[in-house]
């Protein structure tokens, strides 16, 4: 119960500033419509120099002044050759932070359309996957983006540092290669789906809630209706379904999977993962790209959203809603997974 109030009164505080900043920006938000925004623009970061600076900045610290002196003047002459024969093959590395929507498959589709519009000697796509999951259909719709970039003959390499579960590994499992740190979180190949049904509060209450549909299963389960025996079944048997599209399509990306083994819903990790072939070898993305960078021209792409007034205030507040489930979650699991 002290965790509940704790939380409740956490939960007012929040919603007490939410609704004092709401009024006044919806306000801003109504004189802002009508106006034309460009909706992004394409950010784009050479990381082999950047990488190469980071090694320079620490090597000239540790030099005197007649040694810092000479190294600059090498690095310049370096720099005037590479600029002379500068045929190195070209990759690209992208990010992707998934949610629940998967909403940043807008973000992913613009970078993966200048990739491809480029027309560039492109060696390789590097990507960096951040999942738990959420739904099927965006995460299905996140996998057929990638998968045009191995249409296109361009090898894809998905790098996850901390975790690609559910739909996260749904998108990954298309690339040519996949590397996970070791204590990375892969697999959860499985469907889940759940609701509350508030039907017997409602009788209880005498109210009375009327639902009309066209077609036996148009709707099999609701939250306020009285389910029945056969709705359930129903949804069972589409969630079954869903699940088996789920394991056919990792199969057909992944054919040295058994998905017999891994697609129990579970999690894998380290040398358990690579055995089972969820992922091709272990180490972290920093580690991958610092290597490639010493053979190839790293250039990460970002696709810079630019949000409207009330575009930034939904997110503001869906940030304050996860934050609270957060806060929530953190309240009564305190004491588990510590080291």
């Amino acid at each position: 119960m002290e965790i509940l109030a704790d939380y409740l009164v956490f939960l007012l505080k929040v919603f007490t500033i939410a609704i004092a900043i709401t009024i006044p920006l919806l306000m801003i938000i109504g004189s802002s419509k009508g106006k034309n925004q460009q909706r992004g623009k394409l950010s784009i970061t050479n990381l082999s120099d950047k990488y190469e600076e980071m090694g320079n900045a620490v090597k000239s610290s540790l030099m005197n002044p007649k040694e810092l002196k000479k190294f600059n003047k090498n690095l310049s002459k370096d720099k005037k050759k590479k600029e002379k024969n500068d045929k190195e093959d070209s990759v690209f590395v992208l990010n992707f932070k998934g949610d629940i929507q998967a909403s940043e498959v807008e973000k992913l589709k613009q970078e993966i359309n200048a990739i491809l519009l480029s027309d560039s000697e492109c060696k390789e796509v590097v990507i960096r996957v951040e999942s738990g999951g959420g739904s099927a259909y965006a995460y299905g719709l996140c996998a057929a983006e990638l998968k045009r970039l191995v249409d296109n003959n361009i090898n894809l390499t998905v790098c996850i540092d901390k975790v690609a579960a559910s739909g996260g590994y749904l998108m990954s499992c298309v690339a040519s290669k996949i590397i996970a740190a070791p204590w990375a979180i892969v697999g959860s190949i499985g469907v889940i789906a759940q609701l509350p049904n508030f039907h017997r509060l409602l009788k209880k209450n005498s109210i009375d809630f009327e639902m009309h549909t066209a077609g036996a299963f148009k709707r099999t389960l609701t939250t306020l209706g009285e389910n029945t025996e056969e709705g359930r079944e129903k949804f069972k048997s589409d969630l079954e379904d869903l699940h088996l599209i789920f394991k056919n399509f990792v199969k057909e990306q992944r054919p040295q999977v058994d998905t017999e083994i891994v697609a129990t819903g579970e999690v894998w990790q380290g040398e358990e993962a690579v055995q089972v072939g969820l992922v091709d070898s272990l180490e972290t993305s920093d580690n991958y790209l610092v290597g490639l960078s010493k053979k190839a021209k790293l250039y990460e792409i970002e696709f810079i959203e630019k949000k409207n007034l009330s575009e930034k205030f939904a997110f503001s507040i869906q940030l304050i809603i996860e934050k609270s489930i957060i806060k929530f979650y953190d309240l009564i699991n305190r004491d588990r997974f510590t080291s």
